[in-house]
């Protein structure tokens, strides 16, 4: 094997044309040795000492290394748990930036640095080799033919999000070809694009992509890691959504980005930065473990055997680190500038921020993304809680960065569920969430406003359930949130009863129309508008097969909630006054304009205090004028649009609702009901259904 000194960046594994250069980071190591396998089995196995050190990072280049090579690390150094110190080289070590990853890991206690059921635990080092049961990394050949692929940029008062998994939405769709169905390449055929631009969705949000494991006891217990939060491959798109391997699935991703763009729709990778797949103490020694713990976790500074964890995984990613700073910053511009996608949702964010305890809206982490000149120009959303001291920062991030608003979570159920005094909160969610974005400078597209995820029930569920049902996890219904904020509205779980079957269509109605007129970002999570179950469970993560898949085998109330879902984002994308770019005003504007927004008494009049205060009140007009605004669009043109008021009635009985009198001629336009069908004129009080929302628009004459 020819090998010659190479250089020591970049770091990874790059083909040149004629050669690979492989370079890998370890501070503490005593020694490295690149190990080449001509098959992903492990059998045959060529080592190749990397002689060269330079500024901690070892490194060589290999003339003969094309393409298509399978390789991975053995590092050497002291085995020393209680200083912190864990090299084994016995245990194959993948490279944290491999741009591929072959195969899965075949369990066994092989795959531990320690003797698993020793009484020392993990203090006592392993002998076995893991390469067999190893995946191994990929040398890839980059070259792809981008043509003139750009990125949409769409503007984020324009952005609606889609959160959905690469599988589970074309599994088991018939017009999707079988040998594409849960693929890259199958989520980004003209079934599904139609679909979601039908929807008006201009950005696809993927679950984790980033190649990723199943942890051991899930496996042995016949499940996997469906969501993918347990990464491995922070580089390497997950060799699980490609239908080939060793390397294709670099290509077949990018192919998916193009296609996507072609469409006019966004890629944002939801991406875990803040813990890997090797867990606490007792987890595998898979990657960063074996070539340096101490500067790639967080452990404990009084005993550095265990292990900082603020995610709830068993380890945290130490970004007080400079090279893992650098590993993550890394990783996220090669997504963007040779994978072409447009943003991130980055999981447990605050992780990220820490210093030594506390989450810092000032950290390192956030200055290093906004000083980026790649970086800092696309979408950046945080999930704004973690399981670290102080760890729900929800508008607390910086500008630049929008947030999952689980504060818009928690009050649109709870309104439409009929808990009592939330209409304040509501009116404050409904209208961007200025209490939480406004102080740090950032508009109402800091608010990421869902109902659903992933993480949860579905929209279905959600009026179907009053508690969890997980069993089929195999933790006895341990596991999942116990405060849903949901409602079965008569019966636990499927019925046939007419009554209730109505009374929950109206209810997802309800909570669609809601989201798709607030202001903010909205995002839907897959499925929601074909009435998506999963009979009750909402810990879906370890469920790869019909119950997490979306079914499109749909009912006749399934095609009316797909109907009504795009008529009201389309009303979203027709009317500005719904997608503002600021928040609203409480002044009135100069030359007569009256304030832009007014919420209303059901008698008509505009809310005073003590309506406010009254916490059985369930009912709430949102008046928005159409002419009162000073926002401008990008060519320096006023947005002008209708005005229109929304009525909510969140109560069990029917209220009526007396229209405020028009400052110009013209009459109201009914343009939904989620309480019933058909438009028509209002004129005086408009009845309110129990649980129903109404959307009326100004007709001005003359």
């Amino acid at each position: 094997m020819r090998a010659w000194p190479g250089a020591p960046a970049p770091l990874g594994a790059q083909w040149d044309g004629e050669g690979t250069n492989f370079a890998l980071f370890s501070e503490h190591a005593t020694g490295v040795e690149l190990c080449l396998f001509d098959g992903p089995d492990g059998t045959r196995e060529r080592r190749a000492p990397l002689r060269e050190r330079t500024d901690q990072v070892w490194h060589a280049y290999l003339p003969d290394a094309r393409p298509g090579q399978l390789y991975g690390y053995r590092v050497y150094g002291p085995y020393e748990p209680e200083r912190g110190m864990r090299f084994n080289p016995a245990k194959l070590l993948l490279d944290p930036y491999a741009r591929a990853i072959a195969g899965p890991v075949r369990w066994s206690d092989a795959i531990s640095g320690y003797v698993p059921g020793h009484p020392d635990q993990d203090l006592a080092p392993d002998a076995s080799d893991s390469a067999p049961g190893m995946p191994k990394c990929v040398v890839i050949e980059p070259a792809f033919t981008w043509g003139g692929d750009k990125p949409p940029r769409t503007p984020w008062n324009r952005t609606v999000i889609y959160e959905c998994h690469v599988k589970g939405m074309t599994m088991l769709h018939p017009d999707v070809p079988a040998g594409l169905r849960g693929t890259y390449l199958g989520l980004a055929t003209d079934p599904i694009i139609d679909h979601l631009l039908g929807l008006g969705v201009t950005a696809v949000e993927l679950l984790p992509v980033q190649h990723f494991i199943s942890e051991r006891p899930l496996v042995e217990r016949g499940l996997v890691n469906y969501w993918g939060y347990n990464p491995i491959g922070y580089f390497a798109p997950d060799v699980g959504y490609a239908t080939r391997g060793l390397g294709q699935q670099v290509s077949e991703f990018k192919s998916m980005v193009k296609r996507f763009h072609r469409a006019g729709i966004e890629v944002i990778l939801d991406v875990v930065y803040n813990h890997t797949a090797e867990g606490n103490q007792l987890g595998p020694t898979l990657c960063f473990r074996g070539i340096d713990n101490l500067a790639y976790y967080r452990v404990d500074p009084e005993n550095p055997r265990y292990y900082v964890d603020y995610s709830g995984c068993g380890n945290t990613l130490n970004l007080q680190h400079s090279r893992t700073m650098q590993l993550v910053t890394d990783s996220l511009r090669y997504w963007v500038e040779e994978m072409h996608v447009d943003g991130f949702r980055f999981d447990l964010a605050p992780a990220l921020a820490r210093d030594a305890v506390d989450f810092n809206p000032f950290g390192k982490f956030f200055d290093v993304i906004r000083q980026d000149p790649v970086l800092s120009q696309v979408k950046l959303v945080a999930e704004p809680w973690d399981l670290g001291p102080g760890g729900y920062q929800i508008g607390r991030f910086p500008i630049g960065w929008s947030e999952w608003n689980g504060k818009y979570r928690d009050t649109v159920r709870s309104f439409w569920r009929g808990d009592a005094g939330q209409v304040p909160e509501f009116a404050t969610r409904l209208a961007g969430s200025e209490d939480l974005y406004a102080a740090s400078q950032r508009t109402p597209q800091a608010s990421v406003n869902f109902v659903t995820c992933h993480d949860g029930f579905t929209l279905q569920d959600l009026v179907s359930y009053d508690h969890k049902h997980n069993e089929a996890n195999g933790e006895e219904n341990r596991d999942g949130h116990e405060h849903s904020l949901s409602r079965n509205w008569g019966v636990e779980g499927p019925t046939d009863a007419p009554s209730v079957v109505r009374l929950r269509q109206r209810m997802k109605r309800n909570f669609l129309a809601t989201l798709a007129l607030s202001q903010g970002v909205p995002m839907l999570s897959h499925g929601d508008e074909l009435g998506r179950t999963q009979g009750g469970n909402n810990n879906a993560y370890c469920q790869d097969n019909p119950i997490t898949w979306v079914s499109w085998e749909l009912t006749p109330l399934d095609r009316e909630l797909l109907e009504f879902t795009r008529r009201v984002f389309a009303l979203r994308a027709a009317n500005p006054v719904l997608r503002r770019r600021t928040f609203f005003r409480r002044e009135p504007l100069p030359g007569g304009r009256g304030q832009d927004l007014t919420w209303l008494h059901p008698d008509g009049r505009a809310m005073t205090d003590e309506d406010w205060a009254q916490a059985a009140n369930h009912v709430l007009g949102m008046l928005i004028r159409g002419q009162a605004t000073d926002e401008m669009d990008e060519r320096g043109r006023l947005f002008v649009g209708e005005t229109i008021l929304i009525l909510f009635n969140g109560g069990g009985r029917s209220r009526t609702f007396a229209l405020p009198s028009l400052e110009r001629p013209g009459q109201w336009m009914e343009v939904m009901n989620t309480g019933r069908p058909g438009t028509r004129h209002q004129r005086g009080r408009v009845p309110l259904l129990p649980h129903s929302l109404v959307l009326l628009r100004l007709e001005e004459s003359g």
